[in-house]
């Protein structure tokens, strides 16, 4: 009899494991070329995780709730027998997927990584652009102004005295004054694209203006878009109180001709969040 008690509990096991054997878990080559099918299932989520943050996503129907935040995506069905593609942009690509009917939980996809499509590519050959001068540089640099009807009265003051713009480049020139009574560390500050910004007065009039700490309050947006940072230099990273530290960060912009809001976002003082709001 022991024997058959073995078998029925093997048996058992098998039976109890076999659903989640059948749930997969994908690994994707990150190719814009390519359409992905997603399964999915009601009441369930899968995950799409990316190896680069996400900027936008899009999809063509409202049967299909999709968030993101940071590199993951999250798609969760919510009619039974609906379908539709769905969108996800990156800093450096696009990848498109197509969205199944809602299924079993058996079948579904729980999560797809992305792995980087690996190419093999000529080493290109090394050709220096002519860097301009540096007189071309301050010729060609816009004064930025501070919009700011009360004088700041925070610790940890960044102010932004100019911008730089070639080759798809945006270069912002900045100064980081400590006012308080500690040192203050600093490091590479994280720069976002204000999406849907509105203000009580017309941006356009803005344009090359740093928003004062109080104006800022009255700046409302719908969201936020990392923006990559191509260089960052700052003259000290520790800054002892009553002094200041010059920095300069290059981000590279998309080409437009309405209004950009810019904010940097910085090292923590010892009462918060130190920030930089920029209106091209």
């Amino acid at each position: 009899m022991k024997w058959l008690w073995t078998i029925l509990i093997i048996a058992v096991l098998i039976t109890a494991t076999m659903p989640v054997l059948a749930q997969k878990i994908e690994t994707a080559t990150s190719d814009h070329n390519q359409i992905l099918h997603l399964k999915t299932a009601l009441n369930h989520l899968t995950v799409i995780e990316l190896r680069e943050p996400v900027i936008q996503v899009a999809t063509g129907s409202q049967s299909f709730k999709v968030e993101w935040r940071e590199n993951r995506v999250f798609v969760e069905p919510t009619e039974p027998d609906a379908s539709t593609n769905l969108f996800i942009w990156t800093a450096s690509q696009r990848l498109n997927y197509e969205l199944e009917p809602a299924g079993a939980v058996t079948t579904m996809d729980f999560a797809v990584d992305q792995t980087p499509v690996q190419v093999t590519r000529p080493k290109p050959i090394s050709v220096t652009p002519p860097q301009p001068s540096p007189t071309e540089v301050l010729l060609a640099g816009k004064p930025v102004r501070m919009e700011s009807a009360k004088p700041s009265k925070k610790r940890v003051e960044v102010v932004i005295s100019d911008l730089y713009e070639g080759d798809g480049r945006v270069l912002v020139r900045y100064a980081i004054r400590n006012q308080g009574d500690h040192a203050y560390y600093t490091h590479t500050p994280q720069v976002y694209a204000l999406t849907g910004a509105r203000y009580p007065r017309s941006l356009y009039s803005l344009a090359n203006s740093q928003l004062g700490y109080q104006e800022i309050g009255h700046l409302t947006n719908q969201g936020e878009i990392p923006v990559p940072v191509l260089e960052s230099s700052v003259e000290s990273s520790h800054i002892e109180p009553g002094h200041e530290a010059v920095g300069v960060i290059a981000v590279r912009l998309p080409s437009t001709t309405e209004p950009t809001v810019l904010r940097f976002q910085f090292s923590n003082d010892d009462r918060g969040p130190v920030t930089a709001v920029l209106v091209r």
